[in-house]
């Protein structure tokens, strides 16, 4: 036991956030706060002081911040984020001997008792304090305070001394020299990972590079160049590209994934590997590394940072199985085990054999991927499968890389289990593919949403909501028509701050399955080239550049912390919010979505006024930032009627004041 441990009397419990006793850091992004809440209570009735200690990784010091009381023993204080990389946070508590003094001498005094005694025992705590000033160096404020001791002690004036020991700037004195001698320190230095804004606020953008050529041709990075204004123009912001290495021969999948391929046929992208080589190697069809740099410089005059795929896994062909079969698994007969997901039987891939001896040496290497296209100036990877290979190499790997390069971004694709990808996104995975694509009810969305962004999960699971992807094309999608691509594309870039989708097969509403029951996509382009007409007169590409420009001029959308869920009368009728403060006042956006894709629903929803900083008294504009429209409504109760065959949501942005029904007609 410590020297002092029996005097630490100070009792610190259930501090938040807090994942898994500190194994895991929070996220935040620059300029998000973090609040801190601690339980800290002591024995008896003294009063007692808290602060939070936060700093950089990096800092040999400690930003201290007072903490506030709240009710029944629980505290707050709160910090800003202001630098990328790891931060660091605990609490300490004491008891306050000169508080608890202030608190009772006040008592004492309004009861009429005798006090003499008592502001000798005052004027004993404040010449402490001053002690304490002097040992930090403050030597003017340890004059002053020993000035306010004696006046305390020995002034002739009762009235004063005691005007003296009730005065608050002597309290706020105090309180910059407290005696911390036996303070209770929180066991634990808890961590917060900062990221940048990016990681919680982006539009991203899937797109097959080789199906940007025309006539048939394999598509170039110079072609890719030219899709740039298009995706610029729909306000995207990230350009995720699947593998963009050489593609195996050996076992080659055909269109449709047929397990033969036919000459010509292009193979899938994620069979990584060939004789022109590996994960650092970029196919010929789509260029030279030269060309790629230039299309990286291209896409950053459009405001667009790419995302390459990094996909650990192999074709047959790839150099590593030739230089390294100590990293592959061999069956009984003597060939490399092939990956499978009985009974899908993938024989143009080969896995990673973790369990190697060699692993050490793979380790490094697989990083060394990551190493060399953050070299390239690549600072966002979406990771395939990342739930496929052990937890110890992700927290290493990420680890290691965010070390060096605090800025890059790591989106996990992981569609399994729940305590799965939870836990890859606790180990450093920057965003999280999550079941999005399979919550369609309000119930669903309602339930789902708020799991992930009213409960601990907020913490370190930052979701990126997409409708669709190369490989899930939903049974809605295949059946809902044009309604059913709308609004779950309003869903995914009104409910998440971050969002994607794959197109063009997304804005051109492809929504032919392979064979019925399947969600993949007939003449999937994972398996052949596809030519697009982006033309084409009913694509959704000007509703998505509508809602992107909303989301870009309103910080509500920008985050996921403050969704609200709010009651309708119509279980067709979902209703949420986002608030965020900005300049002048509060952004308040409210989105209404009919979920069904056939039929008008109409219907009475109910907000929760006090929540969005309304009075229940007052009028107030709601303004439909899709279609233009204003309205006045009243109070928390208000109907809605949504068309699925116009736009089957309302997207509002609330003005809170509005004071007459002239003033409403001068916003029209």
């Amino acid at each position: 036991m410590k020297e002092d441990a029996g005097r630490q009397r100070v009792i610190i419990e259930g501090v938040e956030p807090e994942i898994d006793c500190g194994r895991f850091p929070i996220k935040r992004t620059i300029g998000e706060t973090v609040v801190v809440e601690a339980d800290l209570f002591t024995d008896g009735h003294d009063s007692i002081s808290a602060l939070l200690l936060y700093k950089r990784e990096k800092d040999s010091g400690w930003t201290e911040v007072p903490m506030t009381p709240l009710v029944n023993d629980r505290w707050r204080a709160e910090l800003r984020i202001t630098e990328l990389g790891l931060w660091l946070y605990t609490v300490t508590g004491w008891v306050d001997h000169f508080k608890t003094w202030r608190k009772d001498f006040r008592k004492r005094v309004d009861a009429g008792q005798d006090v003499a005694v008592d502001l000798l025992i005052g004027a004993e705590l404040i010449r402490g304090a001053s002690a304490r000033a002097l040992a930090a160096g403050r030597k003017g404020d340890a004059r002053v305070l020993d000035g306010l001791a004696s006046d305390l002690a020995d002034s002739k004036d009762p009235r004063a001394r005691i005007r003296l020991a009730l005065d608050d700037e002597l309290a706020q004195l105090m309180d910059r020299f407290p005696d911390r001698g036996f303070a209770s320190v929180y066991p634990r230095e808890l961590a917060v990972k900062a990221d940048r804004e990016r990681a919680r606020f982006s539009a991203w953008y899937e797109m097959f590079p080789r199906s940007c050529g025309t006539g048939g041709r394999h598509g170039t990075f110079r072609d890719c160049e030219e899709r740039l204004p298009y995706i610029a123009g729909m306000g995207f912001d990230v350009l995720y590209l699947p593998p963009i290495h050489p593609i195996g021969q050996t076992f080659r999948k055909g269109k449709n994934n047929k397990v033969t391929a036919e000459p010509g046929d292009v193979g899938s992208p994620w069979a990584i590997g060939a004789e022109e080589g590996g994960h650092k190697a970029i196919h010929p069809d789509l260029g030279t590394l030269d060309d790629f740099r230039r299309f990286l410089a291209r896409a950053k005059e459009h405001g667009i940072e790419l995302a390459l795929d990094i996909a650990y896994q192999c074709a047959p062909d790839h150099p590593y199985v030739r230089e390294h079969p100590e990293w592959f698994k061999r069956r009984p007969d003597g060939t490399i085990q092939y990956a499978e997901n009985p009974p899908k039987k993938y024989q143009d891939i080969y896995p990673f054999d973790f369990e190697s001896d060699a692993w050490r040496g793979m380790w490094e290497e697989l990083k060394s991927v990551v190493d060399f296209w953050i070299g390239e100036g690549v600072r966002i990877f979406r990771v395939d499968n990342p739930h496929t290979k052990p937890f110890p190499f992700w927290e290493w790997m990420i680890g290691e890389v965010h070390r060096e390069h605090p800025d890059v971004i790591f989106l996990a694709e992981a569609f399994t289990r729940p305590k799965i990808m939870y836990r890859l996104a606790k180990l450093g995975f920057t965003q999280s593919y999550n079941y999005f694509p399979w919550r369609n009810t309000r119930w669903e969305l309602t339930e789902y949403l708020t799991e992930l962004t009213q409960t601990e999960v907020q913490e370190y699971c930052r979701p990126n909501l997409w409708p669709n992807t190369p490989d899930i094309l939903t049974e809605p999608l295949q059946i809902g028509g044009r309604p059913m691509f709308v609004q779950r594309f309003i869903l995914a870039a009104t409910l998440g701050a971050s969002y994607g989708i794959y197109g063009p097969a997304y804005e051109l509403m492809e929504h032919l399955p392979r064979e019925r029951g399947s969600e993949e996509y007939l003449d999937s382009e994972k398996y052949q080239l596809r030519e697009w007409d982006l033309g084409r007169s009913d694509s959704l590409r000007e509703l998505i550049s509508l809602v992107n420009r909303v989301r870009q001029d309103n910080p509500a959308l920008q985050t996921n912390a403050t969704l609200r869920f709010h009651a309708t009368d119509n279980d067709k009728l979902i209703c949420y919010s986002k608030t965020a403060e900005e300049a002048g006042g509060g952004n308040i956006v409210v989105v209404v979505v009919n979920l069904d894709p056939n039929y008008v629903q109409s219907g009475w929803v109910d907000l929760r006024l006090d929540e969005l900083g309304l009075d229940r008294e007052q009028s107030f504009q709601v303004h439909d930032l899709l279609t233009g429209a204003r309205y006045l409504w009243h109070g928390s109760r208000n109907f809605v009627q949504l068309d699925p065959r116009a736009v089957p949501a309302h997207i509002f942005r609330i003005r809170r004041r509005v004071r007459s029904e002239r003033d409403f007609d001068y916003f029209m």
